[in-house]
This record gives structure tokens, C-alpha cells and sequence, in this order.
């Protein structure tokens, strides 16, 4: 028999943690491979500018659709697509990506001084759109530019792949998430016969985003605006577009100017709807009063009164430190689901906007 050595409510606590967790882990199923719908060759065997099998099923299905859906003619398909090839780095890179790193490691790559100097160059240099933004899309100037200069660096590191090609070899050899890059892949075409961009020619990340805004293709077409009087939203060279459709994008995900971000809660969470909220990830809620009730802590209320997530960051020395979201923070992680990156966009907010 094994005695534990914790009291009866903690030990209770760590019952319920304990199944929370495993609740929240995903099931292993193999993957099921519905039709033909799989990648043309075997990703073990993959070469960097191996050929992609443009008569494979799945390439049938989707010329089929952007002849029948969206016009593209025989002749233009074929002219866009003949000759197009795996960039094997991509899924390299795809498999480490830089949100797995701790969050005190994640940080020092985009809090930096220099970068903090920067963003309140570009605050000053800016001002007057900025100002108009605020007015009109109400969003704080400081997550705009911080979101920027995480993004591009303030532009100047929008991404050195093919999106065409990027796109293509997440379509046909990344079956994790094939369904997804196959849609954005079309509506990369659509971006580009709407603005009379060279699909060829536009270059942007290793998963397919492109501008300074790094919007992927169906968040270009869904939020980008254009904030420079010529009605033509252009994220790769005019800063009021860029910076504009920044704004748009937060703010039709709700955000609400000038309200707080987080909340520090401490290192242990305390209660069990806290737990569970926690491992509940993004889908995960509580109400303002569990958190005040289960911390202990007195935290300020939602405006709207809306309902809080809960966070957990890496500390250096070890443990988390545990955050209730508000929801301009929850806002973030709609434009990135990381809440690494979202604690990095408020901290370099911060910082930029700062004394």
C-alpha cells in the first residue's frame, strides 16, 4: 500500500489535475487516408525540387475546383503550375518551429533593446496614421507596432521563400495539414488574379504568409484594408495599408481600446475550474470572480464582463507563471495561436509605448 504525503484537498486537486490532463491530451489514431488524398510520393523519400505529380488525384480535384469555382482556365492552370517542386526546408522547418521554445527563451528573440528602440522610432515617425487608427479602428498604437516589428522586423524581413512553391509543398507533402494549405493555396491564386500579382514571383515565410503584415492568403483577402486613399490594400509596400489592416484584424476579432491585457495570478493555480480552464488551452474560460475566489488575488473586472483564460508561462528557474487572459489578450492569439507569441506582442507593446 503507498501513502501520500499531501492533504486530503490537495491531494484531491491533484486527482482532478491529473484527469484534466489526460481529458486534454489528444488521442493517437493513425491517420486515415480518405480516397487518393495523400501526398503524391512518401515524405521519408523526399527530395528538395522533386517534381510534384500534377496528375496525382488530389491535383485533379483541385484544378477541377478552380476551373468550376473560380474560372481559372485550362491554359492559365498550366501555365501557373507546370514545373512546380517540392522546397524540402520547408518541411523542415515546419517540424521546429519557434513557439516550442519556453517562453524566457521565445522572449529574448523579440524583446529586445534594439527592437524596443525601433518601434518607438517608427511610433514617432507614424504618428499621424497611428492617430487616424486609433481613431477610426480603435486599436492602441503600441500592439500595432509591436505586431509589426515581430512580424517583418518594421518590414525589413518579410521572408525569402516562394509562396507559390511553399504552398504547394504543404499541400502535397505536409499531410498533417494538407486540407488546410490546399485552401490557402487557392486563395493565393485568387490574391493574386485580384491584385495582378505574379503568383511566381511573391516571396514570404516557409509556411506561405507574405508582406509585412505576414498575413497568410485568406487573411489577406478577409482583413486586409486599404488606409491610403487608392483602394488597392497593399501590405508590401504602403505603411498606412499595413499598418491598418494590422488594426482591422484585431479589431474584428474584438478588441477594446485601451483595456488591460493580463493579470498576474501567481505560480500554483489553486482551484479546480482554473485547472481545467488551463488545460483547456484556448477553448478554456472562467469567470472573474473564480479567479479572484480561487487565488485569492484581487484582480481588475472586464469591462464587458467577460470571461478570462488562463495562461502558463516558463519561468527560467522552472514552474509557470499563471496569467487571466482578458480578452484583448485572447485577441492575440487569434492572430497567432501561441500564447508565447501573444505575451511577446503585450511586452513589447509595453516596452515601445514605455517611458
Amino acid at each position: 500500500m503507498r501513502f501520500s504525503l499531501l492533504p486530503p484537498a490537495r491531494r484531491a486537486i491533484l486527482i482532478v489535475f491529473t484527469f484534466f490532463a489526460f481529458l486534454s491530451a489528444p488521442l493517437f489514431f493513425p491517420p486515415v487516408l480518405v480516397h487518393a488524398d495523400v501526398p503524391s510520393f512518401s515524405t521519408l523519400s523526399i527530395r528538395d525540387r522533386q517534381p510534384i505529380n500534377l496528375k496525382s488525384d488530389r491535383y485533379r480535384r483541385l484544378f477541377a475546383e478552380l476551373r468550376e469555382r473560380h474560372g481559372f482556365t485550362t491554359r492559365q492552370l498550366d501555365a501557373i503550375f507546370t514545373g512546380v517542386t517540392i522546397k524540402k526546408q520547408v518541411i523542415d522547418l515546419m517540424a521546429r518551429p519557434s513557439e516550442v521554445k519556453p517562453y524566457y527563451q521565445y522572449r529574448e528573440m523579440f524583446v529586445t533593446p534594439a527592437i524596443i528602440q525601433v518601434g518607438r522610432g517608427k511610433m514617432g515617425e507614424h504618428k499621424a496614421i497611428l492617430d487616424r487608427i486609433e481613431r477610426e479602428l480603435g486599436v492602441d498604437r503600441q500592439f500595432v507596432v509591436a505586431i509589426w516589428g515581430i512580424e517583418t522586423r518594421f518590414g525589413r524581413n518579410t521572408g525569402g521563400f516562394n509562396v507559390f512553391q511553399v504552398l504547394n509543398t504543404l499541400f502535397d507533402a505536409y499531410p498533417r495539414r494538407s486540407d488546410f494549405f490546399r485552401q490557402e493555396l487557392i486563395e493565393f491564386l485568387l490574391v493574386c488574379r485580384e491584385t495582378g500579382l505574379d503568383p511566381h514571383t511573391v516571396q514570404g515565410s516557409y509556411a506561405g504568409a507574405f508582406g509585412q503584415t505576414q498575413f497568410m492568403p485568406s487573411s489577406f483577402r478577409k482583413y486586409a484594408i486599404s488606409f491610403d486613399g487608392d483602394r488597392r490594400p497593399d501590405v508590401f509596400h504602403s505603411t498606412a495599408d499595413i499598418l491598418a489592416s494590422i488594426a482591422n484584424y484585431l479589431k474584428h476579432f474584438g478588441w477594446r481600446f485601451r483595456a488591460p491585457l493580463y493579470a498576474d495570478i501567481g505560480g500554483e493555480l489553486r482551484s479546480l475550474p482554473l485547472i481545467k480552464a488551463y488545460y483547456e488551452g484556448r477553448q478554456g474560460r472562467v469567470s472573474w470572480r473564480q479567479v479572484t475566489t480561487g487565488q485569492s488575488k484581487n484582480i481588475p473586472r472586464p469591462a464587458d464582463g467577460g470571461l478570462l483564460a488562463i495562461v502558463g508561462l516558463e519561468r527560467p528557474g522552472g514552474g509557470l507563471r499563471y496569467l487571466a487572459a482578458y480578452k484583448n489578450y485572447q485577441v492575440i492569439t487569434e492572430w497567432n495561436h501561441s500564447n508565447r507569441y501573444a505575451m511577446a506582442v503585450t511586452e513589447l507593446a509595453a516596452a515601445i509605448a514605455g517611458p
